[in-house]
């Protein structure tokens, strides 16, 4: 039986895996930070003790990107060291941890979707924390533990791009969105479903990392056209490049994730990001 420690669970991801538990038999508990500090290895290992875990799902983050490029200790803190903490403590009690990372640690120049084994470069505060994290993952080593890559997460819980399309769309005529950045969203619950679907699949000595988003290959731009048309807002999107809005922290150009891997490994299939779109704005009350 596993019982899986959830950390982080009132976020986008936490929080769809919290709709889908009752259709696994396994037992949750699900922590914020104000009920498991993952910051203090001694919360962390009594708690383990405790409620008898043997699974971690670790998504908790620090992922105010912009506000990280002066936030710096606390977004190492939460995304680094906290990290180093679970991984240590899995380590020395044999437990398994899965931890959620991001297409940031990558530098957003590469021509073809990144696989797993492409060289790193993070170009924000944001980016620099999460690759710490993974690092000290795969130093400490526990095993059967996995690293999975996503990108552009959007659920129905929580701030996301997809929300504040929504809102905007209902308040606007006209807005310009970034149409020279390409990758693609990730459904959040697609993501907790795959999860928890490959849980009893994953059997490795040394930590493995994998990509994983919704299928397709999209801007920003693209991404607010069909909120647009699939909620029947009348706002007009026309595109701007990333110049036109400038931010603290830099994005990658291009976050493709080649997510051959985790298909494979997993026999997994992944739905397209219309089709998640679609089935999340359905949720929503939104889809008209």
């Amino acid at each position: 039986m596993f019982n899986i420690l959830v950390t982080g669970s009132n976020g986008q991801l936490g929080s769809e895996i919290k709709t889908l538990h009752a259709d696994y038999a396994y037992n949750f508990f699900f922590t914020d930070k104000n009920e498991l500090d993952i910051t203090n290895q001694s919360a962390i290992e009594n708690f383990i003790d405790k409620n008898d875990i043997n699974v971690i799902i670790n998504c908790a983050a620090y992922t105010a990107v912009d506000k990280a490029e002066t936030d710096i200790e606390l977004a190492d803190k939460i995304n680094h060291l906290a990290v180093k903490n679970l991984a240590l403590t899995c380590k020395e009690k044999d437990l398994q941890l899965i931890h959620i990372s991001t297409d940031y640690v990558f530098d957003g120049k590469n021509y073809r979707p990144y696989t797993e084994d492409d060289k790193t470069a993070p170009q924000s505060v944001y980016g620099s924390s999460k690759l710490a994290g993974e690092n000290a993952m795969l130093h400490n080593n526990p095993k059967n533990s996995i690293i999975i890559r996503t990108s552009w997460v959007y659920s129905s819980f929580g701030a996301n791009f997809v929300k504040t399309m929504l809102r905007l769309g209902k308040e606007k005529e006209r807005l310009g969105v970034i149409y020279d950045q390409v990758g693609t969203p990730t459904y959040a619950r697609d993501l907790a479903k795959t999860i928890l679907d490959i849980l009893p699949k994953i059997k490795n000595e040394d930590v493995s990392i994998y990509n994983y988003s919704n299928e397709g290959v999209l801007s920003w731009y693209d991404f607010a056209k069909e909120i647009m048309r699939m909620a029947k807002l009348d706002c007009i999107i026309y595109p701007i490049e990333t110049k036109e809005y400038p931010t603290p922290a830099s994005r990658p150009h291009y976050s493709l994730l080649n997510k051959s891997k985790i298909k494979n490994e997993f026999c997994i299939a992944i739905p397209f990001w219309k089709e998640s779109l679609n089935e999340c704005l359905k949720l929503m009350g939104e889809r008209k």
